[in-house]
């Protein structure tokens, strides 16, 4: 008898202690490496496993299935975990339930397909995005224009915009570039693809890109877009059917007073901004505030907004961080001029003194949308022909999180709406 009762107590004590979930922390102290902890994640749901997001918890931990081959890609990844029971787990989201708490444990349940919109030949440096997607060991596809006209949008959960100009205007890098050979030749690839597309003008086929990436919103995609990405493509949207491109850019002068002829309604972002119509001009419109804002770069942050855990999800989801000060960066659009943003659109990060928003999000039809000012979080102010960040020596960066929050969001269970 005696026998039988301590064979019942060791079978309790087990099962009590027995691990099963890899709890990956997202905090300060004990996370060495918060940007592969997210491929970490995405790994898991890739092989079918069950993981949670602890928003708000521990700078947004994670909770996954135990299994171990995800032990096994932590050690090789160098991400730091923690094997806890069953027990403690239950602890963790019975704390994080309490009313008095502003936390949520929202369910991610399917890796989303990524594709990022970039041209074939840029380098993986020339973007931030690709960058951290690639240091992550988050697989992804590179589409551009001749995929994006031919539907093939529809095959991806989740797209990213590299710092593209959708207006037709080459980045408006003719002032100081002009001649440079790399900016000759990328006008005349951009010609080229622009006429095996069928069109006579590189505008007007980055135009009809655009609008295809707008019914991808529209249809219920995720879509995420930094620097020039952001600005120019709600320019090109407002000025669908007008000419705002000089004659060097695309063969003739553009329309006669056209900002007059600016639909701010077919945006998705802005509103009522200027354009710039001087092409010998660094920047596209009134929307950016590159060369509106005088701040000091060690006095330059933005802070990330606080957001109901438990009603307002997506907004808290996409500003997990272990700090709330995020170090601000250039870019070609750094930051957006809140006066020209819709009111319907959620800032998410600003520099209140300065009145610029650098992170904001907003939803359209089905689908959501992020844009995020600025090149790269962690190269303050970076140039044609600088090297390449070197993102091993940035594991911990906040500003590069901001990136890896939209990707795995649209991972997350939907709620459903009440009846």
């Amino acid at each position: 008898m005696k026998k039988i009762t301590f064979i019942i107590i060791a079978l309790l004590i087990s099962n009590t202690i027995r691990a099963s979930f890899v709890y990956v922390p997202m905090d300060h102290n004990n996370q060495k490496d918060h940007l592969k902890a997210y491929g970490i994640v995405y790994y898991a749901l890739q092989n079918g496993l069950k993981s949670k997001w602890l928003l708000n918890y521990d700078g947004g931990a994670f909770l996954i299935e135990n299994n171990e081959v995800v032990e096994n890609e932590c050690k090789i990844r160098g991400v730091s975990y923690e094997v806890i029971s069953d027990t403690k787990a239950a602890l963790i989201l019975e704390e994080i339930s309490s009313p008095s708490k502003n936390q949520e444990a929202v369910t991610l349940e399917k890796a989303p397909k990524i594709a990022v919109y970039s041209p074939k030949d840029k380098m993986p440096w020339d973007d931030a995005v690709t960058m951290v997607l690639t240091y992550a060991e988050i697989p992804f596809d590179v589409i551009y224009d001749e995929e994006v006209l031919n539907e093939k949008l529809l095959l991806y959960e989740w797209l990213h915009l590299h710092h593209e100009d959708f207006t037709g205007q080459y980045g408006r890098f003719y002032g100081p570039y002009r001649t440079a050979p790399w900016y000759i030749q990328q006008k005349k690839d951009a010609e080229a693809r622009a006429t095996k597309l069928g069109y006579t003008k590189v505008s007007e086929a980055k135009r009809d890109v655009a609008k295809k990436i707008r019914d991808y919103v529209i249809g219920g995609g995720f879509m995420f877009a930094m620097c020039s990405a952001t600005d120019s493509f709600d320019i090109a949207l407002a000025a669908d059917g007008v000419d705002i491109c000089e004659a060097m850019f695309d063969g003739d002068a553009s329309d006669s007073n056209y900002q007059t002829q600016i639909d701010f309604n077919k945006t998705l972002a802005f509103k009522d901004f200027k354009l710039i119509k001087d092409p010998t001009v660094y920047e596209f419109s009134s929307i950016d505030m590159t060369r509106k804002r005088k701040i000091k770069k060690e006095l330059d942050y933005f802070v990330l907004k606080d957001f109901s855990a438990k009603w307002d999800q997506v907004p808290t989801m996409l500003c997990q961080n272990h700090t709330q000060l995020v170090k601000a960066f250039m870019g070609q659009t750094t930051s957006f001029d809140s006066k020209h943003i819709k009111s319907n659109i959620l800032i998410l990060g600003e520099n209140t003194t300065n009145g610029e928003a650098r992170y904001i999000h907003g939803t359209k039809g089905k689908g959501m949308f992020t844009f995020y000012g600025g090149h790269d979080p962690e190269d303050y102010q970076h140039r044609v022909g600088d090297p390449k960040t070197e993102l091993d020596l940035h594991p911990t960066s906040p500003g590069y999180r901001l990136i890896l929050n939209n990707i795995l969001f649209p991972a997350a269970k939907k709620k459903k709406k009440k009846t």
